[in-house]
């Protein structure tokens, strides 16, 4: 693979909102309305309470992924707007996205990873299963629709 280059940015920076604004247009098309209703904050995605990371391929923005603190412990991570684009699938991008958040959660103290996605995403439940994610109870916004899936696993 061409020189990856992953760089923690500003969840409301204009190149992570291009990419999340095309991460909720994959959900949208997979799942209808408008992707992902979950409530974020800006300052969610900031250290040290989470981050926001962007993969460049050829210093071109390829996919983003971020994690917010979960829950009151303070151990927790939460995956949210993981996301590679097309021309980028394929190429290990997802795998050495996933592998930075959980870094960089770890290097803020957490020490457990969970996340949800729905099982119209065969490409992201094969990531998580595939890197030592597990079925745990669901939880968050969409946690009593059809088809969600909920995964986790310790840092």
């Amino acid at each position: 693979m061409s020189e990856l280059d992953i760089r923690v940015v500003p969840y409301d920076s204009p190149v992570a909102q291009q990419l999340v604004g095309s991460a909720l247009a994959d959900l949208a098309q997979r799942y209808g309305g408008g992707g992902d209703q979950t409530p974020v904050a800006v300052s969610e995605f900031a250290p040290p309470a989470g981050a926001f990371l962007v993969a460049y391929l050829e210093e071109v923005p390829v996919g983003c992924a971020g994690w917010r603190t979960h829950g009151g412990s303070g151990d927790v991570a939460e995956l949210k707007r993981m996301y590679v684009s097309p021309v980028a699938r394929g190429r290990g991008v997802a795998r050495r996205m996933l592998s930075a958040v959980e870094d960089s959660a770890r290097e803020h103290g957490r020490r457990r990873l969970i996340l949800e996605c729905g099982d119209r995403q065969p490409e992201a439940i094969a990531l998580y299963k595939g890197s030592g994610y597990e079925r745990i109870p669901d939880f968050g916004y969409y946690r009593d629709e059809p088809g969600v899936l909920s995964f986790g696993r310790s840092l």
